[in-house]
């Protein structure tokens, strides 16, 4: 277990890995996807509140999730890189930042066109809302200053400290609802006694938010593969993989005598 874990840790090894899981991840995402879609569209029933508005739930609480989930993954990696110098937890933390704030562009978008026929407006200031809206601004402050400084070190630094200071805003976003008195729904899927959500909606719920999930896998580790080639352009075993490595004068002479 450790010597696998070892392995992803070096640049070479990562990049084959990753190759090789990319195809299996994204097949299973796709499967995951169209069975949540079709369960949760066509199959689930309509709510007896809010009719058929309700099934854009099937996409916004994913997304939703997600944003919080890879934010909490960036810091860990960031904080990785920051503690013990590795240079695959910064580009894993780098990579990642992207699709994490698509992931959160896509919960509010979908959450106010939700908003609007439940609560009659696209917006309101509402602990949530605001405290997700503060998230994309984190995740683009992270984004602008790994592009502001030009060294990769000094970027995954400053970045991950910026990361570790916003994870701050996490349980802010979790626990707004109980907090305070807001518009936003409060938990059904994660209540301690059981779901407040009927299994024919749930389950779909579910098989969607594990699609957004793999989905996520999957580019990250196919982001990761393009900014490792990138960082790593100079070395031998990205040279030998292109075809660009040319023997040595050296290298011929040996082979002469």
């Amino acid at each position: 277990m450790w010597s696998f874990f070892h392995k992803l840790a070096s640049p070479k090894h990562f990049y084959r890995i990753a190759g090789a899981w990319i195809p299996w991840l994204g097949g299973i995402t796709l499967l995951l996807m169209v069975v949540g879609l079709y369960l949760g569209l066509w199959v689930a029933p309509p709510d007896y509140q809010q009719g058929d508005s309700y099934r854009i739930m099937f996409v916004h609480v994913p997304a939703a999730w997600m944003s919080l989930f890879i934010y909490v993954f960036m810091a860990v990696c960031g904080g990785i890189g920051l503690i013990w110098n590795m240079k695959m937890a910064d580009i894993m933390a780098m990579t990642s930042a992207p699709i994490g704030a698509s992931f959160t562009f896509l919960a509010l978008v979908t959450g106010s066109i939700w908003g609007k026929p439940m609560w009659g407006t696209w917006w309101v200031w509402d602990a949530r809302l605001t405290s997700e809206l503060i998230l994309l601004f984190l995740y683009l402050g992270y984004i602008a200053l790994q592009n502001a400084i030009e060294d990769p070190r000094t970027a995954a630094r400053a970045g991950a400290i910026l990361a570790i200071v916003g994870s701050v805003n996490i349980p802010i976003i979790h626990y707004s609802v109980e907090w305070w008195n807001t518009l936003h729904q409060g938990p059904t899927v994660t209540r301690m006694d059981k779901p407040a959500i009927h299994s024919s909606m749930l389950w779909p719920l579910l098989l969607m938010a594990l699609a957004f999930q793999l989905y996520f896998f999957t580019l990250l580790l196919m982001r990761a593969r393009v900014e490792l080639l990138y960082r790593e352009r100079r070395s031998r075993w990205v040279r030998e993989l292109m075809g660009n490595l040319q023997p040595s004068p050296l290298s011929n002479n040996r082979e002469v005598i």
